[in-house]
């Protein structure tokens, strides 16, 4: 199946597609025959990671032009609404938009090559003299997003980041990112946005922060482990907390219940991805002893959304895209909820281009079950 559609505006063409094709060289020549456009700016492609790899980046390498970027996913977010498997994508088009992509390659060696990045970047931005923002596609199972986020956001100074981590449709087993016609671990790709075209950085989520508080007592931060809660066991603590039997602990209570930690005015999402054997919480993102978190409460996830994006308009007109990066605890949530179908026609209405994440970068910080994005207007 292959689906596709152009949002025109004056200065800004968006030509989004999608393929559920199950051959990688024929999801890409569909996907192009879709999105291919003169004096494209920027090219997107998110995609299943049951594609043979090797023929994927080469397809990728062969059909979709230049500068391109893209990664394995949950998901994608697409025509189509919540998309599972194939791929999609898009292209932007406009003399008013400059796309300039690096590669951070391997992250453990991230610092000097966020130096090298940052000044070239203030040499395009003393250049350019226009406003900018960054999009970071990061290995989803890489552990590194907290420090890359916080690093690249120090080094950039008045650059906007959002981004999201690569997933491999809950298998949490490989993720990768792509670059010059390679599909690599270890790695991430930051993109220098340069564009006069009106823009719009957000964070949403459809949680809020209720009185129940709680303190992180023991935790391995290295491995996003908590140990102890109230000087108690991880899970068990947890559980009492939210009033539910330990024994139904499961993702769907987690997506449900999340914790929150305050940062200045603004409250952030952690996320519990399941329990250890020695009954401690496992995290989507990085977690240390002494934080104080907060019980969070979820409400109307369409309703919340719906007033995002009317936010967004009212901010900078009818955007021509979105580039959004959504959590996969968000889509399961949804699904459990039975909203999937209806939130996922809402993203494809207000041209949403990106994919379900293991998690979500937003200026310096790596946060979960939320949905983050640049809106663009022409």
């Amino acid at each position: 199946m292959m689906s596709g559609k152009e949002n025109s505006s004056p200065r800004l063409l968006v030509r989004q597609g999608t393929s559920t094709h199950p051959d990688a060289a024929e999801a890409v020549r569909q996907l192009a025959a879709q999105i291919r456009q003169p004096a494209s700016g920027l090219s997107l492609a998110f995609f299943s990671d049951a594609y043979d790899r090797r023929e994927l980046a080469r397809a990728l390498r062969d059909q979709l032009p230049g500068p391109l970027i893209g990664c394995t996913t949950a998901g994608q977010l697409s025509p189509l609404g919540f998309q599972l498997g194939g791929i999609s994508g898009a292209t932007l088009a406009s003399e008013y938009f400059q796309a300039v992509p690096y590669l951070i390659h391997p992250l453990s060696a991230l610092a000097e090559q966020v130096e090298r990045i940052a000044a070239d970047v203030q040499d395009r931005l003393l250049a350019a003299k226009t406003p900018a923002f960054g999009l970071l596609l990061v290995d989803g199972l890489s552990a590194k997003e907290e420090m890359l986020s916080a690093c690249l956001y120090r080094a950039l100074g008045d650059v906007p980041l959002i981004g999201g981590s690569a997933g491999d449709m809950l298998h949490f087993k490989e993720t990768f990112v792509y670059h010059d016609g390679e599909l690599l671990q270890d790695a991430a790709v930051f993109t220098l946005c340069l564009t006069s075209l009106p823009f719009s950085v957000f964070k949403h989520q459809h949680f809020t922060p209720t009185a129940t508080r709680l303190v992180i007592t023991e935790a391995e931060p290295e491995r996003r482990l908590v140990r102890e809660i109230n000087g108690q066991p991880a899970a068990a603590a947890y559980a009492r907390l939210i009033n539910m039997p330990l024994n139904q602990l499961d993702a769907g209570v987690f997506s449900r219940h999340p914790l929150m930690l305050r940062i200045q005015d603004d409250y952030f999402v952690r996320s519990i991805a399941g329990i250890d054997s020695n009954g401690g919480l496992k995290f989507h993102c990085a977690i240390d002893k002494g934080l104080v978190l907060t019980i969070g409460e979820g409400h109307s996830a369409e309703a919340s959304l719906q007033a995002a994006f009317a936010g967004i308009r009212e901010q900078i007109g009818e955007p021509a895209v979105i580039l959004g990066s959504d959590c996969i605890l968000r889509r399961l949530e949804m699904e459990a909820r039975g909203i999937d179908g209806s939130v996922g026609r809402l993203m494809s209405e207000n041209k949403v281009v990106g994919f379900s994440t293991y998690g979500e970068q937003f200026h310096s910080l790596h946060v979960n079950q939320t949905f983050t994005g640049v809106a663009i207007a022409g």
